[in-house]
C-alpha cells in the first residue's frame, strides 16, 4: 500500500550533501516527492511509496549517510496523494 510521510530531519543535516543523500536513496527505491532545507537548519522531506521503502531510506540517512547525524526525526504518515512523479530537491 502506497503511504505519505512527511518528516523533518534534525541535527546535522545542512551542508553535508543530506538533500543529495536524500535523492540518491529515494530514487533507488522509486520514491516519489521532494526533500529541501528549512531555514532553522533542518531538512524537510515528503516521501511517497511503500511504508517499507520509505522506513528504508529513513534508516539509510540515519545510519548510511558517511558527513550527516540525525539527531531527531519527525515522521507525520498519511495516505499518498500521487500527485508527485519523480523525487527532486526543492530550494
Amino acid at each position: 500500500m502506497m503511504v505519505r510521510a512527511e518528516a523533518r530531519f534534525i541535527g546535522l543535516v545542512q551542508g553535508v550533501y543530506f538533500r543529495a543523500y536524500t535523492v540518491k536513496f529515494a530514487r533507488r527505491r522509486d520514491l516519489t516527492g521532494w526533500v529541501r532545507n528549512l531555514e532553522d537548519g533542518t531538512v524537510e522531506a515528503v516521501f511517497e511509496g511503500t511504508r517499507e521503502d520509505i522506513l528504508e531510506v529513513v534508516r539509510q540517512l540515519r545510519e548510511d549517510h558517511p558527513y550527516a547525524r540525525v539527531d531527531d526525526l519527525e515522521i507525520n504518515w498519511l495516505p499518498a496523494t500521487g500527485k508527485f512523479s519523480s523525487f527532486d530537491i526543492h530550494y
